[in-house]
């Protein structure tokens, strides 16, 4: 008499899917912060270089992704760096729309979930645009970051109210800076951890100092958006690198961009903590 298999408990296999579901979003998200963290010590390094005269000019996350594709392996550092950002920007989406973060329904909490969602959009397509130079490695001299950014803000500024696009564009990104210098000041980044306090005590500080820096350098840029959008002139945009290149031809410039780059290195370092440490609860609703 033949018999069939039992068939496991239905709480059980609801149970398994449960923890592979998030197990594999905590991974994604843990990558995603790793990779976050690479690519702003990598930036951090570039201004500290350019503010130390050792190279040409700061660069944006695009141009030090082209710097890193004339390495040897360059291509595998930026394939693994695409797939970290496109992990951390679909985590973005969870923490947005699934408030995977339980940051509830407050105004403040709605705040910080349109932020996060913004910032997976930024971070998925810089995830796209590494994948773009894994196809177009040949080419990767050819491109310059700033001729890039007028282009782009060109194309704005032919749509209808495309300077007031942009003037909103610049506002957003000044307002983006602002709030990370206050969370520089204000936020108690331990709650996000899962360390103990000696742990904490020591790389707290890194977030406080990375985000106000990252903070300060993004001022720069909003304020050239919001004067191309006043004078409707492309030609004032600029991109990441181009306006801290602004900034180290003012009176102590270099003094400020190696403060600033000194700054992006610690958020930078902070990623990686972030990538040990951090909390991540995947929204109930994704996990049957």
């Amino acid at each position: 008499m033949s018999t069939s298999p039992i068939a496991p408990p239905r709480k059980l296999v609801k149970r398994v899917q449960r923890t592979t579901v998030a197990k594999a979003i905590e991974l994604a998200s843990r990558l995603g912060y790793a990779a976050r963290g690479l690519v702003y010590l990598g930036l951090g390094s570039i201004v500290l270089l350019a503010a130390l005269d050792l190279t040409p000019r700061a660069k944006g996350a695009k141009g030090m992704l082209r710097a890193w594709a004339e390495w040897p392996l360059g291509w595998a550092l930026i394939g693994g760096i695409g797939v970290g950002l496109a992990g951390f920007a679909a985590w973005r989406f969870l923490q947005a729309v699934f408030d995977a973060d339980r940051h509830g329904r407050s105004p403040k909490a709605w705040a910080v979930r349109i932020g996060q969602a913004v910032s997976g959009l930024i971070y998925g397509g810089l995830a796209l645009s590494a994948f773009e130079l894994l196809d177009e490695l040949e080419d990767v001299r050819e491109v310059d970051e700033e001729q890039t950014v007028h282009h782009t803000a060109g194309a704005v500024l032919d749509l209808p109210y495309g300077d007031t696009l942009l003037i909103a564009a610049g506002l957003a990104v000044v307002a983006f800076g602002i709030g990370n210098v206050i969370q520089g000041l204000v936020q108690d980044f331990s709650k996000r951890l899962d360390c103990d306090d000696r742990i904490c005590r020591r790389v707290v500080p890194l977030a406080k100092v990375g985000y106000g820096a990252r903070g300060l350098a993004s001022l720069p840029l909003g304020v050239f958006l919001v004067l191309a959008g006043l004078q409707a002139r492309a030609a004032e945009a600029r991109g990441w690198g181009g306006a801290l290149q602004a900034v180290e031809r003012q009176p102590f410039g270099s003094w400020a961009l190696g403060l600033v780059a000194t700054g992006l290195i610690a958020f930078g370092l902070f990623g990686l903590v972030e990538a040990r440490y951090r909390r991540i609860r995947p929204p109930p609703e994704l996990t049957p």
